[in-house]
């Protein structure tokens, strides 16, 4: 059964990505411009400043992101399954309402691949001499997944809900641990697009129609494509999880001001009161078969189904006596 909705789910996502495939191309372009101003922007400064590092380059991440905030409101659109999904408008409207929080996220994304690269590289050239440095080594590749699945919920969070930062990353942080199925679909999903994109590149037997080959897929591909993928695998549960939470705090702020109020019960416990009071005409014998059907509410209703809920309600109403 399992493997049956898996298989739906995947797909469904399938699907839902050659249906988009020309919206997503369109969110690519646009995605694009930025892309290139900021990529260039840094790479002059390298080579003019003479440093020749990657990390210059990768220094592109913090101005570019907030523009990733366009392609995640786009693919976000597409996740819910809406129809006509206004690219245009919801990418620039994406990037002005997350502008100054995606650009925070930049600069987080910077600093974590700062780490995780240099950790990883100093510590696996230490275990070559040294087997003890091991256990620093996983213990790294172990944080650089936590961000990794991290950054999967931050930026579909963080243009979908309007909460503070530090909840956007406490919540990132927990769904890391309490989602792992969705994230390593996600993962997943990320390795199908890597393995597409190095077909292509292995497919190219000259140096410039790898160059070329590479342009084409960061400028048209990459970007949406992963967004989109991304978000099919872990959006649903993120949604999930932020609407109950928001709900079940609404409850319990509502039963507080009830107390502040000095009401004693909620509309909630006086509906399961009413429930109980409902079984009071109803008689029940627990001797008898539990499968045979009794009439209640103008159904048929299983013996055994409605000695449960009677059960139930008996134990709700001793609760809110106590």
């Amino acid at each position: 059964m399992a493997s049956e909705k898996s298989s739906v789910a995947l797909t469904r996502v399938v699907s839902s990505l050659f249906h988009n495939f020309g919206k997503l191309l369109f969110t690519n372009l646009l995605f694009a411009v930025p892309f290139s101003v900021f990529f260039a922007v840094f790479w002059l400064i390298n080579r003019i400043s003479g440093v020749n590092s990657m990390f210059i380059l990768f220094l592109t991440a913090i101005p570019l992101f907030p523009f990733y905030a366009g392609v995640t409101q786009v693919t976000s659109h597409m996740v819910r399954g809406e129809e006509n999904v206004k690219v245009f408008e919801n990418f620039i409207s994406g990037v002005k309402e997350n502008f100054l929080r995606f650009l925070v996220h930049g600069v987080v994304f910077y600093l974590a691949i700062f780490f995780c690269y240099y950790s990883i590289t100093m510590y696996a050239s230490l275990a070559s001499k040294n087997s003890i440095f091991y256990i620093f080594l996983v213990l790294c590749i172990l944080i650089s997944i936590f961000f990794l699945f991290a950054f999967f919920y931050i930026a579909p969070m963080t243009v979908t809900f309007d909460v503070k930062m530090k909840h956007i990353y406490r919540n990132s942080a927990l769904m890391t641990f309490g989602e792992l199925k969705h994230n390593i679909f996600a993962v997943f999903g990320l390795l199908v697009l890597f393995l597409v994109c190095a077909t292509v590149m292995f497919c190219c037997y000259t140096p410039i129609a790898v160059i070329i080959a590479t342009i084409i897929l960061v400028l048209f591909l990459i970007p949406s494509v992963m967004s989109f993928l991304i978000n099919s695998a872990v959006y649903k549960c993120m949604y999930s999880m932020m609407v109950d939470k928001d709900a079940k705090s609404q409850v319990i702020d509502k039963k507080m001001q009830n107390r502040r109020n000095g009401q004693l019960f909620d509309e909630d416990d006086v509906q399961e009161h009413r429930i109980l009071d409902d079984f009071d005409d109803v008689e029940i014998d627990e001797n008898k078969d539990g499968s045979e059907y009794i009439f209640y509410k103008g159904k048929m209703i299983k013996r055994s189904v409605l000695l449960k809920l009677k059960n139930e309600a008996m134990q709700k109403e001793s609760e809110n006596d106590v």
